[in-house]
């Protein structure tokens, strides 16, 4: 059994929902070493969230930021957690809404994601700052 594990930094992305499969895959040489395990991607952040979810059409990145803008507006008048600005809890909510990692299956070497799955990063605030994840790869 290997297990490997490293933090990366994504670059500073604006808000809404990227796709980060490829920039993932960059940094992980050591998929090529197990034949069946897992990926477990966790974000280091409570304002911004991870999603696996269809990567081919980007409309729907799209719908996803509108469709949670409107389920969690801004300025909500029972909000009292807002000290850094309109959209701060409501990043929070949508963070937690979505979660904080993703678990996925490494097959020979490669993500086994379905044809049109990839992982996004759901970046919830208007001044984001670059995003830390770390990434456990177990397996064998």
């Amino acid at each position: 059994m290997h297990w490997y594990q490293k933090s990366i930094r994504l670059p500073v992305l604006k808000r809404g929902f990227h796709l980060i499969t490829d920039l993932i895959l960059a940094e992980l040489p050591e998929l090529e070493n197990i034949n069946v395990g897992l990926a477990h991607i966790f974000i280091r952040h409570t304002s911004a969230s991870l999603t696996l979810n269809e990567d081919a059409d980007p409309t729907v990145r799209h719908d996803f930021e509108s469709h949670f803008n409107k389920m969690v507006p801004e300025n909500a008048p029972y909000y009292r957690h807002n000290s850094e600005g309109p959209d701060d809890m409501p990043a929070h909510l949508k963070a937690s809404l979505l979660g904080s990692s993703v678990t996925v299956p490494i097959t020979n070497g490669q993500l086994n994601l379905g044809t049109w799955q990839g992982i996004y990063l759901c970046e919830h605030r208007d001044q984001a700052t670059r995003r830390w994840l770390v990434i456990t790869l177990q397996g064998k």
